[in-house]
Formats: structure tokens, sequence, C-alpha cells
């Protein structure tokens, strides 16, 4: 019963969605989720000026998509794309008070912190998420509020792999003549 309504609520706010173009370059795009901040007053991840985020690239190929919570441990997301879910990310252990802040590097190297990895392949995506597990204070209340981050990497395709091998193989042979 709750899934449904978290998936009208993706669909509705990738609609209205500010839109911030990204690029696959590996580098973390942050936005935050705050009830008090966000335009709706729900818990769908936002902008600095509390309109709805949404993460928008078109893909000539196929890449990999993560997420990463930061702040305080303890939350997690479900992630759209096109308003479709492409699922949650790992349920983190607590870390309050203490928090890496916007370090998101520090984040996806402590596997307290919720995140995900998603395929994406070539077209255009519209990534939207909502937090659907929250962080809990010092007296078990949820804080409902967070900062994270996106990232997207390009893969190589297999073709563009295969390519790359020979080329080195034969970098190799070359060498090995000479020496």
């Amino acid at each position: 019963m709750f899934k449904p309504a978290l998936a009208a609520l993706a669909a509705l706010l990738a609609c209205a969605a500010h839109a911030t173009p990204i690029v696959a370059d590996g580098s973390w795009n942050t936005f935050d989720v705050d009830p008090f901040s966000a335009t709706s007053g729900g818990l769908e991840w936002i902008a600095l000026d509390g309109s709805a985020i949404s993460f928008d690239i078109t893909l000539a190929g196929p890449a990999q998509f993560k997420v990463i919570d930061g702040g305080f441990a303890g939350d997690r997301f479900e992630v759209f794309d096109n308003g479709v879910s492409l699922g949650l990310t790992t349920l983190g252990g607590s870390t309050y008070p203490v928090s890496t802040g916007l370090d998101f590097d520090a984040a996806w190297a402590n596997a307290s912190y919720s995140r995900g990895v998603f395929s994406l392949g070539a077209g255009a995506h519209s990534i939207t998420g909502v937090l659907v597990d929250s962080a809990l204070d010092a007296a078990g209340a949820r804080l409902d509020a967070t900062v994270g981050a996106v990232s997207i990497t390009p893969v190589p395709e297999p073709t563009t792999l295969a390519l790359m091998l020979a080329g080195l193989t034969g970098l190799a042979f070359v060498a090995r003549r000479r020496a």
C-alpha cells in the first residue's frame, strides 16, 4: 500500500521537477531532502530552492548510476527513472551524531551509508528519488532531512572493450619485440 503511493508521488514529481542536467563523468551531483524546505512538504529529492529535482541526461551507451546518502547514515531512497522505479538503495546503519557532511567519497567508503548502483541504457533519463527510511536522532525520532548525491559513469560496450584490449595486446607485442 505504501509503495504504490510513493511511485505515484515520484511520477508526479518527475513532471514538475527542477531539471538539472548532469554529465556522465563520475562526479557527484548533490540533492537534499527536507519536508520543511520542500515546496511540496514531501520527502522527494529537492534543489536548494526547495523544488523537486530531477537529474537529466541523454546517454549514447550504457552507464552506471550511483546514489549515496550523506550527512548522517541511516537514510534509504527509492530511485526512479522517468517515473519508473529502479529500486531501493541499501539500508545502512545509523551514525548519528557523526556525519560525513558533503564528503560523498567518504560516505561511499563507509558501509553504514545507504547506496545504490543501477544500470542505465542508451537514451534519455530523468532520475528522481524519495526518502523511504530516515536516519534517527538520539531520541529515536526520524530526522527526515538529509543530503545525498548521484553520479553517472559510462560503461564501455563489449566491442569497445575488445578493441581496447586488442590495441593493448598489439602494443605489448611491439614493445616485447623491441626489447
